[in-house]
């Protein structure tokens, strides 16, 4: 049985208000009131605020000392614009990993064998969850600790998640793409950096 996830309650807050955000509740320009959440779900402020510099840093939302905080007027472009960025640092962590995972996928196996179930039930959400993990999987993997934390920084499950739910695009299967990444990286391909990039850059949102 798979341990549960325990999220913090910053992180907790953090989602709530990200729901908000793609669910419509803070339209763009709109204001967000951190002491009106607070109430709302019987927290102090502190960890409210913590959540809304997150999102600041995410550039999902934006502050000044008049004004307060809103959320940000976001386009197509906005959520496009990570891309190259995360491409390029999981091509470098591809082939840093792939000495490592072409001796062991054992890493990557659960979050594809859980995208073919995510596949065949067309739960969106249980997409974007695993493929971020095998993901993140193989960026640990490269052993690199800068590495880790510049991925991280980019928010990558939160602009997936809105470029799949705001620009909505065709269904799509996710499995067997990530399936042939396990295959690529088992095999030794001396084209495993270039392959991941193409593949991370093929998820970009359409302009």
């Amino acid at each position: 049985m798979a341990t549960p996830v325990v999220h913090s309650l910053r992180e907790q807050i953090r989602e709530h208000i990200l729901e908000g955000i793609v669910g419509g509740r803070w339209q763009p320009g709109e204001r967000i009131v951190e002491r009106r959440i607070a109430a709302e779900l019987a927290v102090s402020q502190t960890p409210v605020r913590e959540a809304l510099r997150e999102l600041e840093s995410l550039r999902l939302i934006e502050s000044s000392p008049n004004k307060g905080v809103r959320v940000r007027e976001l386009t197509a472009t906005d959520l496009k614009e990570s891309y190259p960025v995360r491409a390029g640092l999981e091509q470098v962590a591809a082939e840093l990993a792939a000495p490592v995972l072409a001796g062991d996928v054992s890493a990557l196996e659960p979050a594809v064998a859980a995208l073919y179930t995510a596949d065949r039930s067309g739960d969106g959400e249980a997409q974007v969850r695993h493929t971020v993990a095998f993901h993140r999987e193989i960026v640990k993997a490269s052993g690199n600790a800068v590495l880790l934390h510049t991925w991280e920084s980019l928010g990558i499950e939160v602009w997936t998640t809105l470029s799949i739910r705001w620009l909505s695009p065709e269904p799509r299967a996710h499995a067997e793409d990530h399936a042939e990444i396990v295959a690529a990286f088992r095999r030794r391909d001396p084209r495993i950096g270039e392959l991941l990039k193409t593949h991370v850059l093929s998820c970009a949102p359409r302009i």
